[in-house]
């Protein structure tokens, strides 16, 4: 019971964290946001280029998804425009995860501390929401030090052990448990924070991680799905390009996970590390991989949501 407890304090606190990071990040940039996607979004490339610089700042590729979707809603942009930001959001999001795989949890109450001294003494709501983002990194750090923490029991638990162990056997049972899990919280990036504490403990292996971050990249998509539902047509294609973009490239890398995994072992030493660069050689390559045919993905999409 107390490893339970523990262990839901630290996801509450990686949650909490990440929205209130999230939050003040986009009050910093609210106002140049839209401005910046609606004039930097004339062509794929600097759709694509202007969605990850955003989603690096705002720190959630899920926000800017269902803020594209309302921009299409409300004729700001096009949907060609959109399709751009969505394949640069997957690139964005992840800055966060190579954040979260450094092991900064002695950061966390420095940074707890110094954002709320800027928060408490701030006249001006720029200062102010810098300091709550940073207020939200710290939490971030200090949930993830709570969960690796309370998994260190799990160690001797049979029950768990033969949980991970099914899950191992099967990346099937991993992908879906990565899906389920993020369709739930609706963060992708928590998700791999928790990936990652459990790496940190020795309780899961890199094949495994790895289907559960595939896993996590489609269980994202569905906040995309909900935002949309009772929109326009073009902003309906907006989210299902999110889908297709991550349930193709899960397909084409699902089968190659045993040699995907021996790649990443040459890109760090340590498994949090490992994990990291898998979620960001995935979008990285998935989405690149889309952006010279997008109009060819634009035709698709048009055939799948029809006027």
């Amino acid at each position: 019971m107390t490893v339970l407890l523990k262990l839901s304090a630290g996801m509450a606190l990686l949650l909490f964290g990440m929205q209130f990071m999230k939050t003040g990040l986009e009050n910093v940039a609210q106002r140049r946001m839209r401005q910046a996607l609606h004039t930097l979004t004339r062509t794929a490339a600097m759709g694509t280029l202007a969605g990850t610089i955003i989603t690096m700042l705002v720190q959630s590729s899920t926000a800017i998804t269902v803020m594209t979707i309302g921009l299409v809603n409300a004729r700001v942009i096009s949907f060609t425009q959109a399709l751009g930001i969505v394949l640069g959001t997957n690139i964005g999001t992840c800055i966060t995860t190579q954040i979260i795989s450094f092991n900064l949890n002695d950061l966390a109450l420095p940074a707890i501390g110094l954002g709320a001294i800027i928060m408490t003494w701030s006249r001006r709501k720029g200062w102010y929401y810098l300091g709550q983002s940073i207020v939200g990194f710290g939490i971030v750090f200090l949930g993830i030090g709570v969960i690796t923490g309370s998994m260190e029991p799990l160690k001797n638990s049979s029950l768990f052990n033969t949980v991970m162990h099914s899950l191992g056997q099967s990346h099937l049972l991993a992908l879906l448990a990565g899906i389920t899990v993020t369709a739930l919280i609706h963060s992708s990036s928590t998700t791999t924070g928790i990936i990652i504490a459990l790496s940190h403990q020795g309780l899961i292996d890199l094949p495994m991680a790895i289907a559960m971050v595939l896993g996590s990249n489609i269980g994202t998509c569905i906040t995309g799905i909900l935002a949309a539902i009772g929109s326009s047509p073009a902003a309906q294609r907006v989210a299902w390009a999110h889908v297709l973009l991550n349930v193709v490239g899960v397909l084409i890398f699902f089968p190659l996970i045993a040699p995907f995994s021996n790649l990443l072992t040459i890109t760090a030493d340590s498994l949090p590390r490992q994990i990291a660069n898998a979620h960001t050689i995935f979008n990285v390559i998935s989405s690149l991989a889309v952006l010279p045919f997008i109009r060819q993905f634009a035709a698709l999409l048009e055939r799948i949501v029809p006027d």
